[in-house]
């Protein structure tokens, strides 16, 4: 059949219905980003360093009206490293609560009822019980057996192990480590020890200040050894150049109005990084975490992601008990500093229901809340009447009647929102015509020929269906 693109400008709709019961469907999720969003992007950092920007021009820029200050004194942080249901296992040391043992043995550890715990011999010999903590120091750094923290196998921790009785008789241990020290166990894993020195100082001082401003006040710990608090490798993570990086700012902290702040940082911005009280950080707004233009962080791969592409079922499978009747899409109601959603409604056919934007991250396992939602639902149907005023600037070359229609709806749903046709045409997409909606997203188009279509809208393709006859 000859194909005339150009009578597909007639396509206006004439009557929008919704999708029939067999229609396809297709969910899209396009996004920018990697983490909160709060403070400091670490791959930002990592382009400005590359721009010449050095380590107090970085944290400047994130932590608004900031300034660097320096620590008057040693300070310890303590890592829970191990928390297990039997014993513990460590080798290293020469000093348990104040008493000598064999640097070259291992020793065991278990937690007692009333608060005490009891070390042992490795072949299970009691060598004392003492009220908790039970602390042991070595020469040099100590090494606590099987999986700790980061390590997936024994670790080594500068300072000091410290084990104190655990959940059903089991038994936590502890790194009470010098903040520097736990700093060169944390930079190589939070920034790759590649990248540039004055990006490596940067998350140095980050990560320090973050240590001693926040915590996750456990039993006779602050922080744990993964994303929860900072992911923390001990001596087995450290790197000549992030240990530089630490030595060169050493007992550096980020300061507002001269005390410590709480210093967030992340992976990748998006271009913009946002306000805390519009994130999952905080309600109320803290003047040193603002959103503000990230110009470098088109370095990171999750720059922009996407197209994730879901169908309607997988998506409400995902989103289960957030749905109410069927699921037809999300729309976005607020965003924050950046675009990052604040709060958007889960649509159904019996209702929506408002969510905020760090629930959909988590229930559709998106790298970010900076996230664009499409839905596109696409069916067969009769062709539409006829345009009864034709249009006197086209002129008509040829009739060619339609031989069926498209109908269906998309969202976001915008009045006169432009949806686009193609047809698979030898192995391609090909532009054929377009339509508009009505206020509730609902189209209508009719097509020339028998083949296979589908639908664009705002850049994303719906899935094709086949038209067979009128």
């Amino acid at each position: 059949m000859t194909r005339n693109f150009s009578i597909l400008a007639a396509l206006a709709v004439a009557a929008c219905v919704a999708a029939p019961a067999d229609a396809a469907k297709r969910f899209t999720i396009r996004g920018a980003g990697f983490g909160h969003g709060v403070g400091m992007s670490q791959y930002g950092a990592m382009g400005y360093a590359s721009h010449g920007w050095d380590y107090r021009r970085i944290l400047g820029h994130y932590y608004t009206d900031t300034e660097i200050g320096v620590l008057k004194e040693p300070r310890t942080v303590r890592v829970l490293l191990q928390s297990v249901s039997g014993t513990a296992s460590f080798t290293g040391a020469t000093r348990a609560a104040g008493r000598t043992v064999a640097a070259n043995k291992t020793y065991r550890v278990r937690g007692r009822a009333g608060g005490q715990v009891q070390l042992l011999t490795q072949s299970g010999r009691e060598i004392m019980t003492v009220a908790a903590p039970l602390r042991v120091t070595g020469p040099g750094p100590l090494t606590l057996k099987g999986t700790s923290g980061y390590a997936r196998r024994d670790g080594a921790y500068r300072g000091a192990l410290e084990f104190r009785p655990g959940t059903f008789g089991g038994v936590n241990a502890i790194n009470a480590v010098d903040v520097d020290d736990y700093v060169q166990g944390v930079v190589p894993l939070e920034s790759p020890a590649s990248w540039p020195i004055e990006a490596l100082k940067a998350q140095a001082v980050a990560a320090r200040t973050y240590a001693l401003t926040t915590s996750k006040s456990g039993a006779g710990f602050e922080h744990y050894p993964d994303t929860r608090s900072q992911v923390y490798g001990g001596v087995g993570a450290e790197q000549a150049s992030t240990n530089l990086a630490t030595q060169q700012t050493a007992r550096q902290l980020v300061t507002y109005g001269g005390a410590p702040v709480a210093t967030y940082f992340f992976s990748t911005s998006g271009g913009r990084t946002e306000d805390v009280q519009t994130s999952a950080l905080g309600t109320s707004p803290l003047p040193w975490l603002k959103s503000v233009e990230d110009q470098y962080d088109e370095v990171s791969p999750k720059h922009r992601w996407g197209p994730i592409k879901l169908t309607m079922t997988g998506a409400a499978a995902k989103l289960r008990g957030l749905v109410r009747g069927r699921f037809k899409g999300v729309e976005v109601i607020t965003r924050g500093g950046s675009p990052r959603i604040v709060a958007a409604d889960v649509v159904g056919s019996a209702g929506r229901l408002r969510v905020s934007g760090a629930t959909l991250r988590a229930r559709l396992g998106l790298y970010d809340t900076w996230a664009y939602f499409t839905s596109i639902e696409t069916g067969k149907a009769p062709p539409p009447l006829p345009a009864t005023t034709p249009d006197p600037d086209v002129p008509v070359v040829a009739r060619v009647p339609d031989v069926a229609g498209l109908a269906g709806s998309v969202m976001p749903a915008r009045k006169g929102a432009v949806v686009r046709v193609e047809q698979r045409f030898h192995g391609r997409w090909v532009p054929a015509g377009e339509t508009t909606t009505d206020r509730r997203g609902r189209y209508r188009a009719g097509v020339s020929a028998k083949g296979l279509y589908r639908v664009r809208y705002r850049g994303d393709a719906g899935p094709g269906v086949r038209v067979r006859q009128g």
